[in-house]
């Protein structure tokens, strides 16, 4: 075969530091946008993003030239400046989870990362993360999870 072809969606999360509120509702459209020219630069085509106060969702098709970690690297780093530089104190917490997704299930994951205010109205960014985890049958170790 003499082109390459992929189509890999993946929804990764990621943590403030020690999970803290550090992204004030008023401040998260400009994060967003933000990161939505990190992807653009990067040719990371980001098909959502969102969050909440003290962790980000992002859901983007991985390039077959780039490697995940890498791609995750490119947002945390340059979203982490970013915020750094409006005054705030901040750095992202050291890993993420990233989970693929199936085209048909694109649409319940743009819902899910858009309506997160709703959604954490009745579960915490913990119980979320740890619920992700095993639906996806992910190995962990919970005392692990979020050192």
């Amino acid at each position: 075969m003499s082109h390459s072809y992929s189509n890999n969606y993946v929804h990764v999360i990621y943590s403030t530091k020690n999970r803290e509120d550090l992204i004030s509702p008023e401040f998260e459209k400009r994060l967003y946008s933000f990161i939505a020219e990190i992807a653009r630069e990067h040719k990371i085509p980001l098909i959502a993003g969102g969050g909440m106060p003290n962790h980000s969702h992002l859901l983007f098709l991985l390039p077959p030239t780039i490697a995940l970690a890498s791609a995750i690297n490119t947002f945390k780093a340059n979203s982490s400046r970013f915020i750094s530089q409006q005054g705030i104190d901040f750095n992202w917490q050291e890993g993420y989870g990233a989970f693929s997704v199936s085209p048909p299930q694109l649409d319940k994951v743009i819902a899910y990362i858009r309506n997160q205010r709703a959604h954490h109205r009745k579960k915490t960014f913990e119980e979320e993360f740890i619920a992700m985890l095993d639906e996806a049958n992910v190995a962990y170790d919970p005392k692990y999870v979020f050192g």
